[in-house]
């Protein structure tokens, strides 16, 4: 059994969960503990009695940590992405390219531990100094999901290492060897006892362990609606309250005007909305496509479609690996359900698969004539199901790519500078993308979005300090003793 990691220590537990290979059933990838409250607690109180020192770190030392655990993971990069691809499902390609980005973020987040800054301007008043600086927040739990398994602790962990924070890290329980991996590699980079703490285990439990604790500062969530909103509240009326970033759904539009280059609007269609087999919150669920275009466009996706590989996640050219488990393959039938006794007409996929070993295989889906009030155009469903929704010209494409309760991504297809540069100054999301797909960000630049999507200071980028540093401003009377500063009426 596969241990927790806790005050510098690898700690057992009482139970143990199964990690399965949705691409063979039969293929166990280990087991592994599953802690409990006492874990939890364990974990908080070291990180609890690490900060202080921690955060007083020299920026050299993170520095060092942090590029050293991204050497080896670019290191291992085929080893860990094929570990990767065989837990959580996706393409071995796919699965190669996570782990880079990983190894990309803990460089890029070393470099940030030189590049502290903070601002020295002048006051008011005279011979008075103001200093603005950040500082760590303290103990960050950190609530990852399962479908980027690396690369979502990584863009997390790194930030909260590099500021001067203490972590525990609770990772997915689909997909803990990919967590437990990541952990061994920071561990061995140095980090000292209590900063960093791996507890793998239910959200009911160490989750709420998190969010009832005094001792935590900060949370850092990505995953489901609902949960989050729980989130949210568990930390607003936490006492002390605590920091709070939530990353949670999406339901993506994807416009495709009359103007757009059908192949590069089919490639951009197929890429976001069924790659990673669906499983992203960033994929185009929702293709609004212009009266000129539409049937073309359809046409050519649906035989796109045709064409592609759905296989072992593992296999060589594959495209499409399976749906990373029997509860989320459940659900995007549920789904393709619901779309057909909603009036929408499925015109391709939606089938389950068989193949050589057994495993979650759907056929991606394409729905059309569909209605943006359907629940299929609403609700977020986190498989390979996109939907096309018919507009009459560019003003009704946009209206109904806004008129959504989330506000992650939005991309449109168009070779009208006119168009693609309102859409960017109109669209109601965080990310906007012109003529590439709505799923698919860069490292260094900030991550989030609007509405239900996301709440709290973004992810990634520098902007990741807004919320694992918090800003103090200190003043300095710089003058003679015999020199008394007078008061403002402000104070």
């Amino acid at each position: 059994m596969t241990k927790n990691y806790i005050a510098g220590e690898w700690v057992g537990a009482s139970e143990a969960s199964a990690d399965i290979n949705p691409s063979n059933t039969g293929d166990i990838v280990g087991e592994f503990a599953r802690a409990g409250a006492v874990e939890a607690e364990a974990a908080i109180a070291a990180a609890h009695e690490a900060f202080p020192a921690w955060s007083r770190s020299s920026i050299q030392q993170r520095h060092d940590i942090l590029k050293t655990v991204g050497d080896e993971i670019l290191a291992r990069k085929e080893e860990l992405g094929r570990l990767l691809s065989r837990e959580e499902g996706k393409t071995l390609p796919e699965g190669i390219g996570e782990v880079i980005r990983a190894g990309q973020i803990f460089h890029f987040f070393a470099g940030e531990c030189l590049r502290m800054a903070g601002d020295k301007v002048p006051s008011v008043r005279p011979l008075v100094d103001v200093e603005v600086t950040r500082e760590p927040v303290g103990v960050v739990g950190l609530i990852t999901p399962w479908n980027f398994p690396i690369a979502i602790p990584a863009w997390k962990i790194a930030p909260a290492l590099a500021y001067g924070n203490t972590v525990v890290f609770k990772p997915a329980e689909l997909v803990p060897a990919s967590a437990h991996a990541l952990s061994e590699i920071i561990i061995r980079a140095g980090v000292p006892a209590g900063v960093f703490n791996l507890v793998m285990g239910r959200g009911s439990v160490v989750g709420e362990a998190m969010l009832n604790s005094p001792k935590v500062s900060a949370i850092s969530f990505t995953g489901s609606v609902p949960t989050g909103r729980r989130v949210a509240q568990t930390c607003i009326t936490s006492d002390p309250m605590k920091k709070l970033q939530l990353e949670m759904g999406g339901k993506n539009p994807m416009v495709v005007l009359d103007d757009a280059d059908l192949k590069v609007a089919v490639e951009c269609a197929v890429n976001g909305a069924f790659f990673s087999t669906g499983q992203r919150c960033t994929a185009s669920s929702r293709l609004i496509v212009t009266e000129g275009i539409h049937d073309r466009f359809v046409a050519a996706l649906t035989e796109r479609m045709q064409g592609l590989v759905v296989d072992d996640a593992l296999k060589p050219g594959t495209q499409i690996g399976p749906v990373v488990d029997q509860n989320q393959l459940d659900q995007d039938l549920k789904y393709i359900r619901i779309g057909q006794d909603e009036g929408a007409k499925l015109v391709a996929g939606g089938e389950l698969l068989n193949r050589d070993s057994p495993g979650f295989y759907l056929a991606p889906a394409l729905f059309t004539e569909v209605d943006n009030r359907m629940r299929v155009a609403r609700e977020e469903i986190f498989g390979p199901v996109a939907t096309v929704i018919r507009a009459r010209g560019y003003d009704e494409a946009l209206e109904i790519a806004n008129d959504t309760p989330f506000g992650l991504s939005a991309g449109i297809c168009t070779t009208s500078l006119k168009y693609a540069g309102h859409f960017k100054r109109n669209s109601e999301a965080g990310m906007v993308m012109v003529n590439l797909p709505t799923a698919g960000v860069d490292y260094h630049v900030p991550f989030g979005g609007r509405k239900g999507s996301s709440y709290g200071p973004r992810e990634q980028g520098r902007y990741a300090q807004e919320f694992y540093t918090t800003v103090k401003t200190a003043y300095t009377f710089d003058g003679n003793e015999a020199y008394v500063p007078k008061t403002t009426a402000s104070e």
